[in-house]
């Protein structure tokens, strides 16, 4: 079982943010993740790069369940009116 902040700190090592946040109950997690790494890229391509980071924990079964939303530091700014 892994802890948010666990998780976090694999996601912050492998990628640069302007805003992480993250929950969940050990089993299942909701995150949301901006970063101008994703700009220019699908939202194919965001999620892939976040599960990239984290596939030796989804491999291994430490990291079950994860769902996030991938955002431009513009799509958040807009997002957030």
């Amino acid at each position: 079982m892994m802890h948010p902040d666990q998780i976090k700190q694999l996601i912050l090592a492998g990628m640069a943010c302007d805003h992480l946040s993250l929950d969940g109950d050990g089993h299942h997690f909701e995150a949301i993740i901006v970063s101008s790494e994703f700009v220019g890229k699908s939202r194919v391509q965001r999620q892939q790069h976040v599960n990239k980071i984290l596939k030796d924990k989804f491999d291994s079964g430490e990291l079950h369940a994860l769902s996030f939303k991938t955002l431009t530091p513009e799509e958040w700014s807009a997002q957030r009116g």
